[in-house]
Protein backbone atom coordinates (compact mmCIF):
# COMPACT_ATOMS: atom_id res chain seq x y z
CA UNK A 1 0.00 0.00 0.00
CA UNK A 2 1.00 3.70 -0.58
CA UNK A 3 1.66 5.93 1.93
CA UNK A 4 1.34 9.62 1.97
CA UNK A 5 3.94 11.48 4.08
CA UNK A 6 2.21 14.36 6.46
CA UNK A 7 4.92 16.92 6.05
CA UNK A 8 6.12 16.43 2.44
CA UNK A 9 3.51 14.95 0.41
CA UNK A 10 5.76 12.18 -0.69
CA UNK A 11 4.63 8.75 -1.37
CA UNK A 12 5.78 5.54 0.65
CA UNK A 13 4.91 1.97 -0.33
CA UNK A 14 4.80 -0.84 2.30
CA UNK A 15 3.90 -4.14 2.65
CA UNK A 16 0.62 -4.18 4.67
CA UNK A 17 2.15 -6.11 7.79
CA UNK A 18 5.23 -3.60 7.67
CA UNK A 19 2.81 -0.17 7.49
CA UNK A 20 3.63 2.34 9.94
CA UNK A 21 0.80 3.66 11.87
CA UNK A 22 -1.27 5.95 9.64
CA UNK A 23 -4.79 8.09 9.54
CA UNK A 24 -6.96 7.73 6.73
CA UNK A 25 -9.60 9.73 5.01
CA UNK A 26 -13.44 9.23 4.22
CA UNK A 27 -14.54 11.76 1.89
CA UNK A 28 -17.09 12.00 -1.08
CA UNK A 29 -15.35 12.55 -4.28
CA UNK A 30 -15.70 15.66 -6.22
CA UNK A 31 -15.37 15.74 -10.01
CA UNK A 32 -12.72 13.03 -10.87
CA UNK A 33 -10.86 15.47 -12.74
CA UNK A 34 -10.70 18.42 -9.57
CA UNK A 35 -9.55 15.31 -7.06
CA UNK A 36 -5.99 15.35 -6.78
CA UNK A 37 -4.54 11.77 -8.75
CA UNK A 38 -1.19 9.75 -7.97
CA UNK A 39 -0.21 11.00 -11.49
CA UNK A 40 -0.94 14.53 -10.37
CA UNK A 41 0.76 14.22 -7.12
CA UNK A 42 3.83 12.76 -8.71
CA UNK A 43 4.28 15.54 -10.63
CA UNK A 44 7.25 18.02 -11.00
CA UNK A 45 6.76 20.90 -8.97
CA UNK A 46 8.75 22.70 -11.84
CA UNK A 47 6.56 21.39 -14.70
CA UNK A 48 4.15 23.73 -16.48
CA UNK A 49 1.78 21.69 -15.90
CA UNK A 50 -1.21 22.88 -13.09
CA UNK A 51 0.21 21.78 -9.82
CA UNK A 52 -1.58 19.64 -7.75
CA UNK A 53 -2.27 22.58 -5.09
CA UNK A 54 -3.81 24.15 -7.56
CA UNK A 55 -6.91 21.55 -7.76
CA UNK A 56 -9.75 21.90 -5.96
CA UNK A 57 -9.54 18.47 -4.05
CA UNK A 58 -5.91 19.71 -3.09
CA UNK A 59 -7.53 21.47 0.42
CA UNK A 60 -8.73 17.59 1.69
CA UNK A 61 -5.00 16.49 1.52
CA UNK A 62 -3.48 19.36 3.18
CA UNK A 63 -6.50 19.01 6.16
CA UNK A 64 -5.69 15.40 6.53
CA UNK A 65 -1.83 15.65 6.58
CA UNK A 66 -2.08 18.73 9.41
CA UNK A 67 -4.79 16.67 11.30
CA UNK A 68 -2.70 13.43 11.41
CA UNK A 69 0.64 15.46 12.16
CA UNK A 70 -1.49 16.88 15.12
CA UNK A 71 -2.15 13.45 16.05
CA UNK A 72 1.12 12.22 16.41
CA UNK A 73 1.07 10.81 12.90
CA UNK A 74 3.90 10.85 10.08
CA UNK A 75 1.54 9.34 7.18
CA UNK A 76 -1.89 9.41 5.72
CA UNK A 77 -3.91 7.26 3.67
CA UNK A 78 -6.36 8.47 0.87
CA UNK A 79 -8.00 7.03 -2.15
CA UNK A 80 -7.44 9.38 -4.61
CA UNK A 81 -3.89 10.18 -4.50
CA UNK A 82 -2.56 6.66 -2.69
CA UNK A 83 -4.32 3.90 -5.52
CA UNK A 84 -3.31 4.21 -9.66
CA UNK A 85 -6.33 3.86 -10.44
CA UNK A 86 -4.92 3.44 -14.58
CA UNK A 87 -3.45 -0.10 -13.43
CA UNK A 88 -6.82 -2.21 -13.08
CA UNK A 89 -4.76 -5.20 -11.10
CA UNK A 90 -3.46 -2.46 -8.28
CA UNK A 91 -7.26 -1.05 -8.42
CA UNK A 92 -8.62 -4.53 -7.74
CA UNK A 93 -6.15 -5.10 -5.41
CA UNK A 94 -6.80 -2.31 -3.18
CA UNK A 95 -10.59 -2.62 -3.42
CA UNK A 96 -10.37 -6.06 -1.77
CA UNK A 97 -8.13 -4.57 0.50
CA UNK A 98 -9.50 -1.18 1.60
CA UNK A 99 -11.98 -2.87 4.26
CA UNK A 100 -8.62 -3.72 6.00
CA UNK A 101 -7.20 -0.56 5.62
CA UNK A 102 -9.86 0.99 7.08
CA UNK A 103 -9.56 -1.41 10.01
CA UNK A 104 -5.60 -1.00 10.18
CA UNK A 105 -5.51 2.65 10.63
CA UNK A 106 -5.16 4.72 13.56
CA UNK A 107 -7.91 6.84 13.03
CA UNK A 108 -10.20 8.05 10.73
CA UNK A 109 -11.19 11.41 9.65
CA UNK A 110 -14.51 11.65 8.14
CA UNK A 111 -14.78 14.59 5.83
CA UNK A 112 -18.36 16.04 5.18
CA UNK A 113 -17.36 18.39 2.39
CA UNK A 114 -21.43 19.86 2.44
CA UNK A 115 -21.70 20.63 6.30
CA UNK A 116 -21.42 24.00 7.51
CA UNK A 117 -22.86 24.10 11.21
CA UNK A 118 -22.35 27.83 11.20
CA UNK A 119 -24.72 28.10 8.22
CA UNK A 120 -27.16 25.24 9.27
CA UNK A 121 -25.72 22.80 6.94
CA UNK A 122 -26.48 19.86 9.11
CA UNK A 123 -24.31 17.04 9.92
CA UNK A 124 -26.97 14.42 9.35
CA UNK A 125 -27.84 16.43 6.02
CA UNK A 126 -24.99 15.60 4.16
CA UNK A 127 -24.12 13.51 1.16
CA UNK A 128 -22.20 11.34 2.73
CA UNK A 129 -24.43 9.03 4.51
CA UNK A 130 -26.27 8.03 1.05
CA UNK A 131 -22.56 7.45 -0.93
CA UNK A 132 -22.18 3.14 -1.12
CA UNK A 133 -18.35 3.55 -0.17
CA UNK A 134 -18.83 5.51 3.35
CA UNK A 135 -20.36 2.63 4.93
CA UNK A 136 -17.33 0.31 5.33
CA UNK A 137 -15.65 3.46 5.77
CA UNK A 138 -17.83 3.92 8.99
CA UNK A 139 -17.79 0.49 10.13
CA UNK A 140 -14.80 -0.81 9.82
CA UNK A 141 -11.96 1.94 11.43
CA UNK A 142 -12.31 1.58 15.47
CA UNK A 143 -12.22 5.76 15.65
CA UNK A 144 -14.16 8.04 13.52
CA UNK A 145 -14.02 11.88 13.65
CA UNK A 146 -16.31 13.85 11.68
CA UNK A 147 -15.54 17.39 10.19
CA UNK A 148 -17.06 20.05 8.48
CA UNK A 149 -16.09 21.68 5.60
CA UNK A 150 -14.03 23.98 7.39
CA UNK A 151 -12.24 21.06 9.07
CA UNK A 152 -14.02 21.96 11.80
CA UNK A 153 -14.35 18.78 14.20
CA UNK A 154 -18.21 17.64 14.62
CA UNK A 155 -17.74 15.12 17.16
CA UNK A 156 -16.75 11.09 16.81
CA UNK A 157 -18.49 7.92 16.03
CA UNK A 158 -17.89 7.03 19.93
CA UNK A 159 -19.46 10.27 21.12
CA UNK A 160 -22.44 10.91 18.52
CA UNK A 161 -23.18 6.61 18.63
CA UNK A 162 -26.91 7.45 18.69
CA UNK A 163 -26.91 9.89 15.94
CA UNK A 164 -24.83 7.85 13.84
CA UNK A 165 -26.89 4.40 14.46
CA UNK A 166 -30.23 6.68 13.83
CA UNK A 167 -28.83 8.21 10.71
CA UNK A 168 -27.12 5.04 9.28
CA UNK A 169 -29.35 2.44 10.34
CA UNK A 170 -25.99 0.46 12.06
CA UNK A 171 -26.89 -0.68 15.58
CA UNK A 172 -24.35 0.35 18.15
CA UNK A 173 -22.99 -2.81 19.15
CA UNK A 174 -20.97 -2.95 15.53
CA UNK A 175 -20.71 1.04 15.97
CA UNK A 176 -18.33 0.14 18.60
CA UNK A 177 -16.91 -2.87 18.16
CA UNK A 178 -17.05 -3.65 14.26
CA UNK A 179 -16.15 -7.30 14.49
CA UNK A 180 -19.33 -7.93 15.95
CA UNK A 181 -21.12 -7.25 12.58
CA UNK A 182 -20.10 -10.67 11.37
CA UNK A 183 -22.53 -12.56 13.34
CA UNK A 184 -25.28 -9.98 12.47
CA UNK A 185 -27.41 -11.63 9.67
CA UNK A 186 -26.52 -11.13 6.14
CA UNK A 187 -29.99 -9.17 6.08
CA UNK A 188 -29.08 -7.08 8.46
CA UNK A 189 -25.90 -6.15 7.19
CA UNK A 190 -27.48 -5.88 4.03
CA UNK A 191 -29.93 -3.27 4.85
CA UNK A 192 -27.37 -0.83 6.03
CA UNK A 193 -26.49 -0.23 2.57
CA UNK A 194 -30.46 -0.35 1.50
CA UNK A 195 -30.41 3.44 0.85
CA UNK A 196 -26.89 3.94 -0.70
CA UNK A 197 -26.00 5.20 -3.65
CA UNK A 198 -22.89 5.03 -5.89
CA UNK A 199 -21.52 6.47 -9.20
CA UNK A 200 -20.81 3.24 -11.29
CA UNK A 201 -23.68 0.34 -10.34
CA UNK A 202 -20.88 -2.14 -10.06
CA UNK A 203 -19.82 -0.29 -6.64
CA UNK A 204 -22.27 -1.20 -4.69
CA UNK A 205 -21.57 -4.55 -4.99
CA UNK A 206 -17.65 -3.80 -4.45
CA UNK A 207 -17.76 -1.27 -1.78
CA UNK A 208 -19.96 -4.45 0.17
CA UNK A 209 -16.60 -6.46 0.45
CA UNK A 210 -15.35 -6.45 3.35
CA UNK A 211 -18.58 -5.91 4.70
CA UNK A 212 -19.03 -9.87 3.68
CA UNK A 213 -15.49 -10.73 4.42
CA UNK A 214 -15.43 -12.13 0.43
CA UNK A 215 -13.02 -10.86 -2.63
CA UNK A 216 -14.22 -10.61 -5.65
CA UNK A 217 -12.34 -9.86 -8.91
CA UNK A 218 -13.05 -6.34 -10.20
CA UNK A 219 -14.88 -6.24 -13.60
CA UNK A 220 -16.04 -2.69 -14.57
CA UNK A 221 -18.43 -2.50 -17.01
CA UNK A 222 -20.48 -5.92 -15.85
CA UNK A 223 -23.46 -3.98 -14.12
CA UNK A 224 -25.38 -5.58 -11.78
CA UNK A 225 -24.27 -8.78 -12.58
CA UNK A 226 -21.60 -7.53 -9.94
CA UNK A 227 -24.16 -7.99 -7.55
CA UNK A 228 -25.27 -11.30 -8.60
CA UNK A 229 -21.85 -12.34 -8.15
CA UNK A 230 -21.42 -10.88 -5.11
CA UNK A 231 -24.66 -12.60 -3.59
CA UNK A 232 -22.82 -16.03 -4.81
CA UNK A 233 -19.83 -15.38 -3.31
CA UNK A 234 -21.64 -14.96 0.30
CA UNK A 235 -23.50 -17.92 -0.44
CA UNK A 236 -20.77 -19.95 -1.11
CA UNK A 237 -19.60 -18.90 2.43
CA UNK A 238 -22.54 -18.99 4.63
CA UNK A 239 -25.90 -21.07 4.58
CA UNK A 240 -27.33 -17.79 6.45
CA UNK A 241 -31.17 -17.84 4.00
CA UNK A 242 -31.41 -14.24 4.73
CA UNK A 243 -29.31 -13.76 1.90
CA UNK A 244 -32.26 -14.34 -0.53
CA UNK A 245 -34.53 -11.22 1.02
CA UNK A 246 -31.96 -9.44 -1.31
Amino acid sequence: MRLLHVKNFTLHTYYEDDAPPFAILSHTWLREDEEVSLASLLEPSNSDSMSWRDLPGAQKIIYLCKQAADDGLEYAWMDTCCIDKTNSVELGEAINSMFRWYQQSKTCYAYLIDVDEELGKKMTQSRWWNRAWTLQELVAPTVVHFYDKHWRPLGSKANLTQLVSSRSGIDHETLKQPDTMYVKSIAHRMSWAAHREATRLEDQAYSLLGIFDVNLSMQYGEGSTAFMRLQEKIMNKTNDQTLFAW
